[in-house]
């Protein structure tokens, strides 16, 4: 029997935490008797870190072999007009786990252990599917907040971290610098010991099995460990794989994928960053297996999308910009989604999405209403992947996006101008704006790689798509 009903206690938020006692007895009634495993799936979301829109050969890479993702796609929807909810990281992961805009949480940079954090108030994907039943496991990257430990190597509780937003188990690197290791070009974060290990609040041991391990291999095993023990579960699981890689530093991957990637006329960076993709491909392909042997594949939703556009070495094809820039280059990212009980295999869909959107669908397909008082930005899409049409322009409604300028990193040099900090996308029209002041304007179905600025001869249509973006500025932030 499962017991996750004992655990959920933490999970629970400060207001309510008081009645948590009182209320055991009703969750555990509610908890006894839910829709069967059978008839919800496993999820399992997978997140790449960098990766462009155009960095998977199901995607239209030139280099890159990804024959699992590829296999992914054949067997679900490809997803191509997907956007993420930043054009750097922090702030789109933030989107992933609660719907709504990151701004909304004062989540405006790439690294938000250093200025803020995800509050524990926030009400996350994690913790709906938790209190639903789901056993929940975080895998890989977190970047939003308490992931430092002290000098016994037990994690400082200044700032929640995964438990605190959901998550049953979680291994992940911590993120504090003179325990990654030697950031050089023949030892960094991925190998040997470079990335200090967290595994359930704790620092793992140089005698760990996993603390040798290239960073991608222990993600990746790590994740097949737990569909392991969870499948065993009388429960589905949630699964949060979130992948450091092809984030810099760019590292050889292990044979064969370094010997795979080589070709002439490329620089050493862009063999690295090959060689890191298609070793991730290899792992999802485990994980695939995985799910085959244990014969849940059927049922097992499986997402994989990456957190902004390109850096550096990936691949856009004609988009403009990169990461941590607000042209598409910077955040349409690649989206595949399979559920082979429920989503028709071998589509290709045109119709906008979001990382906004991803807590709704999975909430959907796991017959989980969302709480009237939990606000979201997003929608579901699983109706769309199911078959159906898509959400339409307006229920879909205006959808923003904002940053924090960042002049020195970025994937083109030099960054596109002018430069943006605001994006507001209504329909086809898509403002790009400086600070509040409108900079360029473009038509997204006719030009998608926003060579023609229309800013001037649209001047009623800027000032209203203005007027909205200067109300959502001003909006005030929340922790729920």
């Amino acid at each position: 029997m499962r017991h996750s009903h004992i655990i959920r206690v933490p999970h629970m938020k400060p207001l309510i935490h008081s009645l948590a006692i009182a209320c055991i007895a009703v969750v555990f009634l509610a908890n006894a008797a839910p829709l069967h495993a059978a008839d919800r799936p496993n999820i399992i979301l997978l997140l790449a870190d960098d990766l462009g829109y155009g960095d998977l050969s199901c995607f239209g890479s030139p280099a890159v072999k990804t024959p699992h993702l590829d296999r992914l796609a054949s067997e679900g929807l490809k997803c191509d007009r997907f956007y993420a909810g930043s054009a750097v990281c922090s702030p789109t992961r933030a989107s992933v786990l609660t719907g709504r805009y990151p701004l909304r949480f004062g989540i405006t940079k790439h690294f938000n252990d250093r200025n803020g954090w995800l509050p524990e108030s926030a009400t996350t994907v994690a913790e709906l599917l938790s209190d639903a039943g789901y056993n929940t496991a975080h895998v890989g990257k977190w970047h939003l907040g308490g992931l430092h430990v002290d000098e016994t190597g037990n994690r400082l509780t200044n700032q929640p971290g995964p438990r605190q937003h959901g998550f049953d188990f979680y291994q992940t690197q911590i993120e504090q610098q003179p325990l990654r290791g030697k950031m050089g070009r023949d030892r960094t974060l991925f190998r040997k010991g470079g990335t200090v290990l967290l595994r359930n609040d704790q620092r793992i041991n140089e005698d760990d099995p996993y603390y040798p391990k290239h960073f991608t291999d222990a993600n990746g095993d790590f994740a097949v460990e737990m569909i392991e023990k969870l499948s065993n579960e009388d429960a589905p699981f949630f699964i949060n794989m979130w992948w450091l890689v092809p984030h810099k530093p760019y590292e050889p991957a292990p044979e064969p994928h370094w010997s795979d990637t080589t070709a002439a006329g490329i620089s050493d960076d862009q063999h690295r960053f090959r060689s890191m993709v298609q070793h991730m491909d290899a792992k999802v392909g485990e994980i695939l297996q995985k799910l085959d042997e244990l014969k849940i594949a059927d049922n097992t939703l499986v997402l994989f999308t990456s957190d902004n556009g390109a850096a550096f070495e990936g691949f856009i094809h004609d988009l403009k910009g990169g990461k941590t820039d607000l042209h598409d280059g910077g955040i349409r990212v690649p989206m595949i989604v399979r559920w082979p009980a429920v989503i028709p295999p071998g589509q290709t869909s045109q119709a906008f999405g979001h990382t906004n959107d991803l807590l709704p669908s999975f909430c959907d397909a796991a017959g989980v209403d969302v709480p009237g008082e939990v606000s979201l930005d997003g929608l579901s899409l699983l109706p769309h992947w199911k078959g159906g049409t898509p959400p339409s322009d307006e229920e879909r409604g205006t959808v923003f996006w904002q940053l924090d300028l960042y002049k020195s990193l970025q994937r083109h040099t030099p960054k596109p101008k002018p430069f943006a900090t605001e994006v507001v996308k209504r329909g086809n029209w898509k403002l790009l704006a400086f600070k509040g002041k409108p900079v360029e304007l473009f038509d997204v179905d006719t030009d998608p790689n926003e060579k023609h600025n229309a800013l001037a001869e649209h001047p009623d249509l800027v000032a209203s798509l203005s007027a909205e973006l200067n109300q959502w500025l001003n909006e005030p932030r929340t922790t729920k």
